[in-house]
């Protein structure tokens, strides 16, 4: 039982760290603030909300493999699969933004010169995006919690 405490509360941590940092960049990626600092922190930015990832996925992980219901419980229910599609998606719509922010920071340092204002919103809508598909995933996991759609 606490084993169970402490994975549903890393667990919890870590997705409200990933929130708070895809956030961050959707509040910094924008044309209008856009400066040498905010390229700069951008990337930080993006680095933190990869490993929060990282520790979402892991300790997710953990959760089905060690709690309480067990992992043949978790592997069978077609949610945790919903779930766990949409976090691919959403990581693998974090690529490009990661990869542009790295550029930015390369050029900046290179040549000065600051993104242009087409590239910034391109970039915002893909943070706004997996935000969105963010959103779908905790209303997802109360209906496993609550043994809706589940089996056995």
């Amino acid at each position: 039982m606490t084993l169970e405490a402490l994975l549903a509360g890393l667990h919890i941590l870590a997705i409200l760290s990933l929130v708070v940092f895809l956030s961050s960049q959707a509040a910094l990626c924008r044309s209008e603030w856009m400066n040498a600092a905010v390229v700069t922190r951008l990337t930080r930015v993006d680095m933190i909300y990869g490993i929060t990832a990282v520790v979402v996925l892991a300790t997710g992980l953990f959760r089905t493999w060690w709690g309480m219901k067990g992992g043949g419980w978790y592997w069978h229910q077609p949610l945790l699969h919903f779930k766990l599609g949409l976090f691919v998606v959403i990581g693998l719509l974090s690529i490009k933004p990661t990869l542009t922010y790295r550029r930015w920071a390369r050029t900046l340092q290179a040549t000065g010169s600051l993104p242009d204002e087409d590239e910034i919103k391109a970039t915002r809508r893909l943070v706004m995006l997996q935000g969105h598909l963010l959103l779908l995933i905790p209303i997802a996991a109360v209906m496993l919690a609550r043994g809706v759609w589940t089996r056995g």
